[in-house]
């Protein structure tokens, strides 16, 4: 008779039943066990230089794969990777954060353990707040059950979800005769036809529709779905900040990116004149509505997402966010003659040159990401930390859906250089852009060691404008400002890598040439900006913002 598996190898086998293939982290005492387990497993350790990156690194793995998983040691370890995980959990990101910790009978008279901060449950407790799913497996008779309740939780909200795993439990096993349960999740019937009579009326009566798609889109693996809809309406698309390259963005009906004031004017007056506006698995944050200088009436909208389904002023409940949308396709939607529409404009430079010196002329903000958008190739996917790298990569053209990844909710600084090294794994078809500012390249811009040692190979690009330039452009004063570091010796440090200073249009020319022929491992771009320059998108908002007051 074939032996159970412990708790530990049964995590480890419905992690790869899901399609997770790394695992990312730090080992420490409580979890070394765990960290054999995985090292004579099929999945592959991928240790970071700190907590944070690993768990920023684990959340684009879930964004591009549609899973990811973090490991760490109890509380020191754990409460690292807290901001992540919120990140994760605003953003919905599936992560499972999985936490070695003091074993059950270590706990008995509850004494006073390395690592603890108040009480043994106090780790739990914090990311009860931070998850859609919490256990730990402190009994061999529930232990299978519970993780496969908490791995469903993640799958089925696209949310983080925390498995604390007790150091004397990882070998044991759990109970016979365990079989994974089917979850299948429906919606109800009757809501759901009268949810959909009432879209075909709206939708076809409409003089103007218009889809919106976000994030939840990505999460869920709807981009099929979506350009279906597209393709039998003939109704156009645009995406938010947050749900960038939803679609690939050479799509003849695909509008731009809607950002309220950050966004093109023709983008934002089609959007905002719409009469029906069909809003898939969007969030309504402040940075996908640029501001809050959006004017998106919800009388004249559908909105669907995986919480929730209004159309127009009436609530629908008990609806599943995937039913209503392929609901949608059987429906008889009037096929559109489609008119004059806006399209993405392809940045390019000024002067009708995308390539080649340039001479000695200043680098500016605007002039980098033109120079980037005729870098992109159908292999690369763009990854953007908070800021104006950020906004700047708003106005890039993807090529293919998901090929852009950003913090545009939460906006946790940091989130890019591991961001990057998670994304290749993820898929390593692709070659990671990575869009960094100075200030968020020195929280975690370190982990370029990760990306050397596991032979990857993203092209990183500080924005270095000497300081933390968005607050810049709020409030000034000398708290913005950060240590100037050499960026482009830190592959002196490293032995591995290649670094570049570009003050000039003609350095950032040559830096890009010499970046696409060196695949063998990292490159780093250090590209010295004014501290008060900033990217279109910026200035967008900006003067919109200045119309107002």
């Amino acid at each position: 008779m074939k032996p159970l598996p412990s708790i530990g190898e049964y995590l480890i086998q419905q992690l790869y039943a899901y399609g997770v293939r790394h695992v990312f982290g730090i080992p420490g005492d409580y979890v070394l066990g765990f960290y054999e387990q995985l090292s004579k497993s099929k999945l592959r350790i991928v240790n970071t230089c700190d907590e944070q990156g690993a768990g920023f690194a684990a959340d684009a793995y879930a964004r591009v794969r549609g899973l990811g998983a973090v490991c760490v040691t109890y509380c020191v370890g754990g409460l690292k990777v807290a901001n992540t995980t919120a990140e994760a959990f605003a953003e919905k990101s599936p992560v499972v954060v999985i936490s070695g910790a003091p074993g059950m009978k270590e706990r008995e008279k509850n004494p006073l353990l390395h690592h603890k901060v108040r009480e043994f449950d106090t780790q739990k407790r914090v990311f009860e707040q931070l998850t859609v799913a919490s256990t730990v497996l402190s009994d061999p008779q529930t232990a299978y059950q519970e993780i496969d309740r908490v791995l469903h939780a993640a799958l089925r909200f696209k949310r983080p979800v925390y498995i604390e795993l007790p150091r004397d439990l990882v070998f044991v096993p759990g109970i016979p005769h365990h079989k994974t349960p089917e979850f299948h999740e429906r919606s109800d019937a009757k809501t759901l036809r009268a949810a959909l009579a009432e879209a075909e009326q709206v939708i076809n009566h409409a003089r103007q529709p218009v889809i919106l798609a976000d994030v939840e889109v990505h999460r869920f693996g709807l981009q099929d779905d979506v350009l279906k809809l597209v393709r039998k309406t003939n109704i156009p698309v645009a995406a938010t900040v947050l749900g960038k390259s939803v679609i690939g963005e050479q799509h003849p009906f695909y509008l731009g990116i809607y950002e309220g004031a950050m966004g093109r004017d023709d983008v934002r007056q089609y959007v905002e004149s719409s009469d029906c506006l069909i809003m898939l698995g969007a969030f309504m944050t402040d940075i996908n509505l640029g501001v809050y200088t959006a004017r998106l009436d919800p009388g004249r909208s559908i909105y669907a997402t995986s919480e929730k389904l209004s159309i127009g002023y009436h609530t629908y409940e008990d609806v599943r966010f995937k039913d209503f949308l392929r609901g949608l396709l059987g429906l008889r939607l009037r096929r559109r003659r489609l008119g004059k529409i806006p399209h993405p404009v392809s940045l390019s430079p000024s002067d009708g040159q995308s390539t080649g010196v340039r001479g000695t002329k200043k680098i500016t903000v605007k002039r980098l990401f033109e120079r980037l958008n005729a870098f992109l190739t159908e292999h690369t996917v763009v990854v953007a930390d908070v800021g104006d790298a950020l906004f700047g990569a708003t106005d890039l053209f993807i090529r293919h859906r998901t090929e852009f990844l950003g913090p545009a909710y939460y906006a946790s600084m940091g989130f890019a250089v591991p961001a990057g090294i998670g994304a290749q794994l993820a898929n390593p078809k692709l070659r990671p852009l990575v869009l960094v500012g100075d200030g968020a390249f020195q929280m975690t811009g370190m982990e370029l060691a990760t990306a050397a040692r596991y032979k990857l190979n993203p092209v990183v690009i500080v924005l270095n404008n000497n300081g933390y330039g968005t607050e810049r452009q709020m409030q000034d004063g000398p708290y913005n400002d950060v240590w100037p570091w050499h960026y482009s010796r830190l592959p002196e440090i490293l032995g591995a890598g290649r670094g570049f200073i570009v003050e000039t249009e003609a350095e950032l020319d040559r830096a890009l040439l010499e970046a696409e022929r060196h695949t063998h491992s990292f490159c780093l771009l250090d590209v010295h900006l004014s501290p008060l320059d900033r990217s279109p998108a910026l200035d967008r908002l900006a003067a919109r913002l200045a119309r107002r007051l």
